[in-house]
């Protein structure tokens, strides 16, 4: 390993496109640079996450080194509380403060990083580069072509169980009751965590209106998650398909670490 090359950096979000992004990442640069695998601790997050966590360290046969908040304890009740607002025009507090603020302080200068952005994502991928220059970044799963459902069935045929909030029927294993979720989202989380939909209507009761996630379509009028109407959650109970695309990323990185996905016939 060369000492002049800048350190891979992969930022794992126990998701399935982080997952299958890093394992990539591993396979192509681990010979010749000092490639890092972070993880910011949620304490919101399902615990299971952290199940996967483990598996899929095993998977890429690298520690990966888990970055905590101690200001808030890692906690995104206490952001909202503390900071008096859920979400504003720039974004969410909680991504902020519990994990853009540890990778600042964690990094080096020259490190490369590697997102887990999908192929349908590029455009998210177009938006970062114009607006950070300076800020090198690799993406393999778009250089792939590989799409969310790819990543998940990849992770199924390696023989990792994808995260419980996936196989609930959810689209990614974000903290229960990420606020950037749309009304559909919120019902399901009513339905299915029930404490932890009442802890933000709480949230929303202490802060007022200004915590407001959702409008009234016809009156435009913010409503509190209390509020939320009746209708149907959102779930997308198919089960992942895997294109061919991932059939040749997956042969890229078997043949560079030996990995052989258990037979599923």
């Amino acid at each position: 390993m060369s000492a002049q090359h800048p350190r891979i950096v992969c930022q794992f979000s126990c998701g399935a496109a982080s997952a299958v992004a890093t394992k990539l990442a591993l396979a192509k640069y681990s010979a010749t640079h000092d490639v890092q695998i972070i993880n910011a601790f949620l304490a919101n997050e399902h615990e299971d996450n952290r199940r996967f966590l483990l598996d899929c360290q095993e998977w890429f046969g690298q520690k990966i080194v888990q970055l905590r908040d101690e200001k808030y304890g890692a906690d995104i009740i206490q952001v909202f509380l503390r900071e008096r607002f859920m979400k504003g025009r720039t974004g969410a507090p909680c991504t902020k403060l519990l994990k853009r603020r540890q990778l600042d302080t964690w990094k080096q200068p020259g490190d490369i990083m590697v997102f887990g952005y999908t192929a349908e994502e590029v455009d998210r991928l177009e938006d970062f580069r114009e607006r950070n220059p300076n800020r090198p970044v690799i993406a393999p799963l778009i250089d792939a072509g590989l799409g969310k459902d790819d990543c998940k069935a990849m992770v199924e045929r390696a023989g990792i169980e994808l995260p419980l909030m996936y196989r609930l029927g959810y689209d990614n294993a974000n903290c229960i009751g990420c606020v950037k979720g749309g009304e559909g989202y919120f019902r399901a989380i009513r339905e299915d965590f029930q404490e932890q939909f009442e802890e933000l209507c709480r949230v929303q009761d202490e802060l007022g209106p200004g915590a407001y996630l959702h409008r009234n379509r016809k009156t435009n009028i913010r409503f509190s998650l209390r509020d939320l109407p009746l209708g149907e959650p959102r779930r997308n109970e198919a089960l992942p398909a895997c294109s061919f695309f991932c059939e040749i990323a997956e042969a890229d990185y078997q043949l560079s670490t030996g990995d052989i996905p258990p037979d599923r016939s």
